[in-house]
C-alpha cells in the first residue's frame, strides 16, 4: 500500500534530518542544514512541521515509538513473564537496538540525558506520563517476585529499578563519543547488569 504524498514526505523528512540533529545537536543544527540533509526549501520544512522545535519534538515522538516497537517491551512484560528475565532482556534488547541504530540512540540521549534549552518542558510532560506508565507494568509483574519475609516490596522494586538506572546512564556516558558501539561492549555491560540483578535476586550473604 502507498503513503499519502504528505506522509510519505514527512517520513522522508524525519529520516534526512534524524542524522542531522544526532552529529550536531539541536542548539547547533540550523533549519538551513535540515532543509539541505532533506533536500528541499526551508519554506517546505515549515509548512510540514512549522518550525524546527516541533520537528525535533516529532523525531523524539519517531524514535521513541521505533525503540519501543523494536525491543518488544509489550511482549516482554505480559503477565506470564518472570520478572527479572524481562529487566534483563529488555537491557540486552535496548542495548542492541541502540547499537545498531546510532542515530536514534544520540537524539534520545541528548533529549532525555541532556535536554536542550527551552524543550525540557513538554519532554518531561509527554514522556514523564510514558515513563510511570512503562514502571507501573513493571511493579505489576514485580509483585509477582516472591519475597524474604520483612523485605519492603516497594524499596525491592526502587532498587532493581536504580540498578537498571544505573546501567542504561552508564551505556549512554561511556558511548556518547562513540561511532561504533562494540557488541563485545554491550555484551560485558550486560554480564554485569546480570550479576547485579543476581546479588539483588539471591543476596550477597554466603
Amino acid at each position: 500500500m502507498r503513503l499519502p504524498i504528505q506522509l510519505y514526505e514527512q517520513e522522508n523528512i524525519l529520516q534526512a534530518c534524524l542524522t542531522v540533529f544526532a552529529r550536531n545537536g539541536y542548539k547547533n543544527t540550523s533549519t538551513e542544514m535540515l532543509a539541505a540533509a532533506a533536500g528541499i526549501s526551508k519554506a517546505l520544512i515549515f509548512h510540514h512541521f512549522t518550525s524546527k522545535k516541533k520537528l525535533y519534538l516529532s523525531l523524539v515522538d519517531h524514535c521513541f515509538e521505533k525503540v519501543r516497537t523494536g525491543i518488544h517491551f509489550d511482549e516482554r512484560t505480559t503477565d506470564h513473564a518472570d520478572f527479572f528475565t524481562a529487566i534483563t532482556e529488555l537491557s540486552r534488547a535496548k542495548l542492541g537496538y541502540f547499537r545498531e541504530h546510532p542515530d536514534e540512540w544520540k537524539l534520545v540521549y541528548e533529549a532525555f540525558y541532556a535536554t536542550p534549552d527551552g524543550l525540557k518542558e513538554e519532554i518531561e510532560d509527554k514522556y514523564g506520563q510514558v515513563s510511570e506508565a512503562r514502571n507501573a507494568m513493571l511493579a505489576q509483574l514485580f509483585d509477582k517476585v516472591p519475597l524474604r519475609e520483612g523485605v519492603n516490596r516497594t524499596y525491592a522494586f526502587e532498587l532493581v529499578m536504580s540498578v537498571t538506572r544505573h546501567f542504561e546512564t552508564k551505556f549512554l556516558n561511556e558511548t556518547k563519543g562513540m561511532s561504533h558501539i562494540d557488541e563485545a561492549y554491550t555484551r560485558s555491560l550486560m554480564e554485569e547488569l546480570e550479576a547485579f540483578c543476581d546479588m539483588i535476586r539471591y543476596g550477597m550473604e554466603n
